[in-house]
C-alpha cells in the first residue's frame, strides 16, 4: 500500500508552510485523517483535508467528512450565550435562578450566570452517579444539576466543566428562548453562516463521521474511574469531575447513534475544521461576516475580560479564563493578546485572533493525549507566525 497521503484542498501560495507541516504531520504519525482551516477578514486562505476517516484506512477523509470534535463544541454553546445576551434575554450578573428557578437549592440562590461561563461555578461534574447513557436524557442531566451543591465557594476558582457546561448553559438559553441549545444554534449560527457544524446530528449524515482513534487518555479515564481509585482519591476535584458519569468508554459511544442524535453542548459537536474556522471568522470580523451578524462588537470585547487565571481545578494546570473562552497567558502563549480559543479532547482546536482578524479550526480522528497544545497545534502555529511575519 501507498502510505503517500495525497493534501486535497486549497493553500494560499503565501501560506505553503503551513501546508508542509500539515503533510508533514501524517509522514510523522501524528494524524491518521485531519482537516485545517484558516481564514483571515472572513476568508479562507487555508482549506485542506487529507488522510483517512478510519483506523484501517479504508476510507478516505473527503471534503465533507465531519467528527465529533468534544469540547470545541463549548464555544459553540458559548457563541449562543453570548447572542442571548446580547439581546437582552440574560444578564450575566444575574443569579442564575432568575432564569432558571430551580437552581435556586443548595447555596446556588445568587449565583450568577457568569460564573457558569467562566468555569467557576462549583459544579464541574455530578455528585450523583448515573450511566453515560443519562447523558442522552437532558431533564435528568439538570435536574441534578440544579439540585446539586457546589464542589466549592462559586467565583472563588476555576474548576473546568468538563460535561456540566454544556448542560448549565443549554438550561438557560432553552429558557430564555424556548429552544434547545442545538436548535438555537442551528437556526442562529450553522444555517446563517452556512457552517457544516451540528449539536444533534440527524441520521442521515452519520455516512460522513469519521472515526475517533484513541490515545491513552481514554486509558487514563478508566484508571480514574475505577472504584478503588475514586476512593483513595476522591477528595481531588479532577476524580470527582472525571468519574461520574465513567467516562472510559466516551471514544466507543460516539459511534453510536445513540450518542450523536443527543445534544451534549460540551462534548459532542460534529463538525470539520472549514465549519469551525466559518464561525470563528464571524467573531474575529467583529461578530459579523458575509452580511450575518451573530455578535456586537461590544459582547465580543466583553468575552475578553478576565474572569480567572490560575491552576485549574479539574486541569491541573494554569488556565486564563474569559467569558467562555480560553485567553492567551504565558503559560498558553498567542501572537495576539486579544485572542479566544478553546479545543477539544483529542486535539481540535478553535482560535480566533480579533487583532489579526484571523481564524483557525482543526479536526482530526487521531487523539493525542496532551490537554491544551499538542505538538500539532504548536506546528501549525509556528508556521503561521512565521508565514504572518514575512508578509
Amino acid at each position: 500500500m501507498n502510505n503517500e497521503i495525497e493534501i486535497q484542498g486549497y493553500c494560499d501560495e503565501r501560506f505553503t508552510n503551513v501546508k508542509e507541516i500539515f503533510a508533514e504531520n501524517f509522514k510523522l504519525g501524528l494524524d491518521v485523517g485531519a482537516s485545517l482551516a484558516v481564514t483571515l477578514e472572513g476568508e479562507f486562505i487555508i482549506d485542506l483535508w487529507g488522510g483517512y476517516a478510519d483506523a484501517a484506512k479504508t476510507r478516505l477523509w473527503e471534503q465533507d467528512t465531519i467528527i465529533n470534535v468534544f469540547s470545541t463544541t463549548k464555544i459553540m454553546v458559548t457563541i449562543c450565550t453570548l447572542m442571548c445576551v446580547d439581546r437582552g434575554l440574560l444578564d450575566l450578573d444575574a443569579p442564575v435562578a432568575k432564569y432558571w428557578p430551580e437552581f435556586a437549592q443548595n447555596g446556588k440562590e445568587e449565583l450568577p450566570v457568569r460564573y457558569l461561563l467562566s468555569h467557576t461555578s462549583g459544579l464541574s461534574g455530578w455528585s450523583e452517579k448515573f450511566p453515560m447513557e443519562g447523558l442522552y436524557d437532558w431533564n435528568l442531566c439538570v435536574t441534578k444539576l440544579a439540585a446539586q451543591k457546589p464542589w466549592w465557594k462559586p467565583g472563588t476558582k476555576s474548576g473546568y466543566h468538563l460535561v456540566t457546561y454544556g448542560y448549565l448553559l443549554g438550561e438557560l438559553i432553552r429558557r430564555v428562548t424556548g429552544k434547545s441549545v442545538g436548535t438555537f444554534f442551528r437556526e442562529e449560527v450553522a444555517e446563517p453562516l452556512n457552517a457544516d457544524f451540528h449539536i444533534g446530528l440527524s441520521q442521515e449524515n452519520d455516512p460522513r463521521v469519521a472515526d475517533l482513534i484513541p490515545a491513552k487518555l481514554p486509558l487514563l479515564l478508566r484508571i480514574l474511574g475505577s472504584p478503588l481509585f475514586q476512593k483513595l482519591l476522591w477528595y481531588n476535584l479532577a476524580i470527582k469531575t472525571l468519574s461520574k458519569p465513567d467516562y472510559s468508554k466516551i471514544v466507543d459511544a460516539t459511534r453510536t447513534r445513540a450518542w450523536r442524535a443527543a445534544e451534549i453542548p460540551a462534548a459532542n459537536g460534529h463538525g470539520n475544521a472549514r465549519s469551525i474556522a466559518r464561525i470563528g471568522a464571524a467573531l474575529a470580523c467583529g461578530g459579523e461576516l458575509d452580511g450575518v451578524r451573530i455578535l456586537s462588537p461590544s459582547i465580543i470585547e466583553k468575552a475578553l475580560e478576565e474572569q480567572s487565571y490560575g491552576k485549574d481545578a479539574v486541569l491541573l494546570s494554569p488556565i486564563r479564563f474569559g467569558l467562555g473562552f480560553g485567553l492567551p497567558c504565558k503559560e498558553v502563549p498567542f501572537p495576539h493578546p486579544r485572542t479566544l480559543f478553546w479545543g477539544g479532547m483529542g486535539g481540535s482546536l478553535m482560535v480566533m485572533d480579533l487583532d489579526a482578524k484571523m481564524s483557525l479550526g482543526f479536526a482530526m480522528n487521531k487523539m493525542s493525549a496532551e490537554i491544551l497544545m499538542d505538538l500539532r497545534k504548536v506546528r501549525f502555529f509556528d508556521a503561521l507566525t512565521k508565514a504572518f511575519d514575512a508578509l
